[in-house]
């Protein structure tokens, strides 16, 4: 597979060409104090009980369960994310418009952590882009995922990039 090629769920995200598309899962359960409202419970419970499949917005697509643990709280905590790809290279970003996601910091303070994909659980490594690995892979994504591109252009600060390499499973 060439570096320009994504794999799994790119199809989805052709589709999505808008990040402030009302069709776009981000833009869809939202509660009143402007958080995402029990979104992670539900896909974390559909994703573990179907070996790493879920409908919805994401049937069809890759989903990870992301585990960190926490910069300040020292707790674990789980997040799904669509992987994308960079050839072999396994990366994630994120749609929060006014701060850097918590899995961010957590990785930053502890690159240490779980992968579920697929219905197997990796211990993997996180590396929180930064200088000019940041600046080469920023510039890749936004020529080759035009939903990253059109998410930068709306922000006033460098989107989050981070590689993830699996480990062994267990």
């Amino acid at each position: 597979m060439s570096e320009n090629e994504s794999t799994a769920g790119q199809a989805e995200q052709t589709e999505i060409t808008d990040y402030n598309d009302p069709n776009a899962p981000w833009n869809q359960a939202w509660d009143e104090q402007g958080g995402i409202a029990n979104w992670n419970d539900d896909v974390i419970k559909e994703f573990r009980e179907n070996s790493g499949k879920v409908g919805g917005a994401y049937a069809g697509g890759d989903l990870i369960l992301l585990t960190t643990t926490g910069a300040k709280s020292g707790k674990r905590h789980t997040t799904p994310l669509g992987p994308l790809y960079r050839g072999d290279t396994m990366f994630v970003s994120s749609f929060i418009e006014d701060k850097y996601p918590a899995w961010w910091y957590n990785i930053k303070a502890n690159p240490r952590v779980t992968i579920e994909l697929r219905g197997k659980t990796y211990q993997a490594t996180g590396k929180v882009l930064e200088g000019a690995d940041y600046d080469e892979f920023a510039a890749w994504v936004l020529a080759n995922h035009p939903l990253l591109a059109d998410f930068q252009s709306k922000i006033d600060r460098p989107m989050p990039l981070v590689v993830l390499t699996l480990g062994g499973e267990g």
